[in-house]
């Protein structure tokens, strides 16, 4: 059996203003910095040693791997980089202002017509998404629930096949999200999934157990440690 960590990267410059950044890309700030080496000093306290470690191939998620790992002193272990762990493409809405997107563009589509938010559906977010991009960029929902699943999955197995007990991966919060609502459809809609935060899942024989969605309590210990030095 494999402990999966899934951890959606530090806060940056786009979250800070409230910017959509799906393939765009933007640092951490310095507070999202302190965040993820919080997260670090929490998963080392545990004594959680990780195996192997996995990300999307972007800065922000390459660059919250480097201070957890350093800070859980779990360095020198190998990493992968996973273009499939990337969070969604919003397209030519990409680094547009999320309420200019999910309050304002999203909602006048075909694919939100005579839907209540509690019964838009991820694929129908991705169908309006799709819909509304001028650039030809967005996923269609299929290829983007083909490309998230096989990520995960392809990462959990290699691990199970080389033995490893703990893996990391850190990825994108809609990208989580939409994970754990493809493998337990009864999970709520996960929309505001915390930088720094973690969801803890099990893997053995070719499924996925989900044990916590968005745990901050890593973060917590690393902070009440770090405050105390």
């Amino acid at each position: 059996m494999v402990n999966v960590y899934v951890v959606r990267h530090g806060k940056t410059m786009f979250n800070t203003i409230g910017r959509a950044q799906g393939w765009s890309d933007t640092p951490l700030t310095a507070f999202g910095e302190l965040g993820v080496k919080e997260l670090g000093v929490g998963f080392g306290a545990k004594n959680i040693r990780f195996d192997r470690a996995y990300s999307s191939d972007s800065g922000r998620t390459i660059q919250t791997m480097s201070y957890v790992l350093k800070y859980s002193e779990n360095e020198d272990i190998p990493y992968k980089m996973d273009k499939r762990l990337r969070e969604w493409c919003f397209g030519s809405l990409d680094g547009g202002f999320d309420g200019e997107l999910f309050d304002g563009v999203l909602p006048r589509t075909d694919a939100y017509k005579g839907k209540t938010f509690e019964e838009l559906t991820y694929q129908d977010i991705a169908n309006g998404i799709l819909e509304v991009d001028t650039a030809g960029w967005a996923e269609p929902w299929e290829v983007l629930r083909k490309r998230i699943l096989d990520g995960f999955f392809d990462a959990a197995k290699k691990a199970e096949e080389t033995g490893a007990e703990n893996i990391i991966i850190v990825s994108h919060g809609m990208t989580i999200a939409t994970f754990i609502k493809l493998i337990d459809s009864h999970q709520p809609k996960f929309l505001g999934l915390d930088n720094g935060s973690v969801t803890r899942l099990t893997y053995f024989n070719g499924n996925f157990m989900i044990h916590e969605v968005g745990d901050m309590s890593y973060r917590e210990l690393g902070r009440e440690i770090l405050d105390a030095e």
